[in-house]
């Protein structure tokens, strides 16, 4: 494979020297030896073609995705577990090492090891994965290290958009014609744009939380029984909590990335894959009620995602990397409109119990943005418990300010929960 780059890959690879990487971290009890925590890695990379893979940039400075059988092993850093909390310390560490090792592939773990309890941290770079990626990773490391002799079936790389999606999708001439003329205006744009802004120079943070198993039940429950969805619900809450905390400087605006397998099944569900079209979404002040606004919310998402022509973004996002350096440093240097970009991953589907460990907790994925505006609030469900990590830049959003919409957000859903009760 000698593949560039497609465009959400190469924004989120942003260049040679900024680190833009996403960690998903587990905690289990149990015993297991380094042999099998090897083997494991060394199995995925053999099924995944990105992990045989590293990024070389051409003469001009584009980057490709380059196949080697030359490649090291996906390394294994162990130190020591003292802290429930060290898995928050050493993905904060994660986020600011670069992949820029020659002979190293584009992902990295590492183990924090006690007697009888483990985290592991997985390590990619964004641009080769998304979250439904991760939890792929996540469970064929975890499945391997219960059953080393289990084999995984591998899959052929892609060399282009255009070889992956033949058989679904032919672009006409007129929306080549369309893209083309798209990508002028596009660079137009960001001429003109400034970017007299630089990206935050403060420190990255890391705020972690969760929700019960019996509040993420009757959350779930009052969902169902409203006709909304959790995930609605949440942007609602979430929305409602900055406007609180942050008064005129909030946008009234979430981004919810929308996972591409949804569209394009020639990607599946257990292949690597990074690119996520957006939808963008507020809360309609004009309706009165939370369980209505959700509901509106609800629909404008599901309205948003049918009108989606994802074959053919994908293939007319080609077109524009004529444009691409100006879209990152127009990221790296504006506010934006949206006040956080929000992930729900809903719940994830790796077992608890194997015949060697127990799954005792897993941690919504987190990622270090190089962004101006770096708000990012993942969810995930595991045993019944909602888990959120809410990542940003001091320079940004001051740490105690995110921690204030973090309380906000809290007190706004048990008051919902509460109100249904009374």
């Amino acid at each position: 494979m000698r593949r560039r780059l497609i465009m959400g890959e190469r924004i989120m690879y942003v260049d040679s020297s900024t680190p833009l990487n996403c960690v998903f971290a587990v905690t289990i009890r149990g015993s297991f030896t380094l042999e099998r925590l090897r083997n494991a890695l060394n199995k995925m990379q053999q099924k995944h073609p990105l992990l045989r893979a590293t990024i070389k940039e051409d003469a001009k400075g584009v980057p490709y995705f380059v196949s080697s059988n030359k490649l090291a092993e996906i390394p294994i850093r162990i130190t020591e577990r003292v802290y429930d909390n060290d898995w928050k310390v050493q993905s904060k560490i994660e986020w600011g090492k670069l992949f820029n090792e020659k002979s190293a592939p584009l992902a990295r773990l590492v183990w924090l090891k006690d007697t009888d309890v483990s985290d592991l941290i997985l390590v990619c770079p964004h641009c080769i994965c998304d979250g439904t990626t991760f939890v792929t990773l996540m469970s064929e490391m975890l499945e391997l290290l219960d059953k080393p002799e289990k084999e995984l079936s591998s899959y052929l790389p892609f060399n282009s958009m255009e070889g992956l999606l033949s058989q679904s999708f032919k672009a006409t001439k007129g929306q080549v014609l369309k893209a083309k003329f798209f990508s002028i205006v596009a660079k137009l744009f960001f001429l003109f744009k400034s970017t007299k802004n630089k990206k935050p120079t403060g420190q990255n943070y890391l705020l972690h939380w969760r929700l019960d198993a019996s509040k993420t039940a009757v959350l779930t429950a009052e969902c169902k029984a409203a006709g909304a969805s959790v995930h609605a619900a949440l942007c609602v809450i979430l929305l409602n909590a900055f406007q609180a905390i942050r008064g005129n400087k909030a946008n009234g605006k979430v981004i919810c990335p929308v996972d591409v397998r949804k569209f394009v099944t020639e990607i599946k569900v257990d292949n690597m894959f990074a690119f996520a079209p957006i939808a963008e979404l507020s809360v309609d002040d004009k309706i009165v009620g939370f369980w209505e606004k959700a509901k509106k919310v609800k629909d404008d998402l599901n309205a948003k995602i049918a009108a989606m022509k994802v074959h053919e973004l994908l293939v007319m996002s080609e077109y524009f990397h004529g444009s691409v350096s100006k879209m990152v440093k127009y990221l790296l240097s504006t506010d934006g409109t949206h006040d956080v970009t929000f992930s729900n991953m809903g719940r994830l589907g790796i077992p608890e119990k194997y015949d060697s460990f127990e799954v005792e907790a897993i941690y919504s994925p987190t990622v270090g943005f190089p962004w101006r505006n770096p708000n990012t609030i993942v969810v995930s469900t595991f045993k019944g418990v909602m888990d959120f990590t809410f990542c940003s830049n001091d320079a940004f959003l001051p740490e105690s300010e995110a921690a204030a919409i973090k309380n906000k957000a809290l007190e706004l859903l048990e008051q919902e929960l509460m109100m249904n009760y009374a």
